[in-house]
């Protein structure tokens, strides 16, 4: 497990998140590093906000 997915689990946890919602959260970060073919803390803030505005435009 890589440590980005390791700190976000340990953070949703301590946050009281259900393991359902760690599943969605993860799954979502995954379609970020493949939409954009690099590590999800590779991107710049600019690149996951153009992400957000397409996948509500997708929808």
């Amino acid at each position: 497990m890589s440590e980005l997915r390791t700190r976000m689990i340990r953070d949703m946890t301590v946050r009281g998140f259900s393991p359902r919602t760690h599943e969605a959260y993860i799954r979502q970060v995954v379609g970020l590093a493949r939409h954009y073919r690099r590590a999800p803390d590779q991107l710049s803030a600019d690149e996951v906000q153009a992400y957000l505005a397409h996948l509500v435009q997708a929808r």
